[in-house]
């Protein structure tokens, strides 16, 4: 059972894939979009989707910092909702806030990445992987029953 990561923004996606058994998140890849065209990436997704054999989605919902819906976390429910729609499989949200901000601290700290353009190539990608490895771990832990 794999899971495809999604951090969806107003002009790409980065994407991330879970191992078979839904420990571990990678980054894959970035699709462009364009929102006023109705490019939406699918045809990329349906590739990977197939590729991967994916049985579900998981995209990040980036609240306000109050907790508070605004403009991005009603983009990315109307793509979940086309994702469903499309690919009839299910689709998770979680909580995204800062992941961007985190993706760029690991590119810099832990990847050695100091070069603005060149990180931003990848932290959609590392956005979407930290958004896919919360929620593994939040799931981790409701079927373990831990209390970390």
């Amino acid at each position: 059972m794999r899971l495809l990561g999604l951090d969806v923004g107003s002009k790409t996606v980065g994407v991330a894939i879970s191992d078979e058994l839904g420990y571990t998140a990678q980054k894959l890849e970035t699709i462009p979009i364009d929102e006023s065209k109705f490019n939406f990436g699918m045809k990329q997704i349906k590739k990977l989707v197939r590729e991967y054999e994916v049985s579900a989605f998981v995209l990040g919902l980036p609240k306000n910092m109050d907790g508070s819906n605004g403009a991005s976390v009603t983009r990315s429910q109307a793509y979940g909702k086309r994702l469903a729609d499309k690919f009839k499989l299910p689709v998770h949200f979680t909580d995204e806030r800062l992941t961007t901000v985190q993706a760029d601290r690991v590119l810099i700290d832990e990847a050695d990445i100091h070069d603005r353009h060149k990180r931003k190539d990848v932290i959609d990608q590392m956005a979407a992987v930290l958004i896919l490895q919360t929620y593994l771990d939040l799931q981790r832990r409701k079927t373990d029953g831990s209390k970390d």
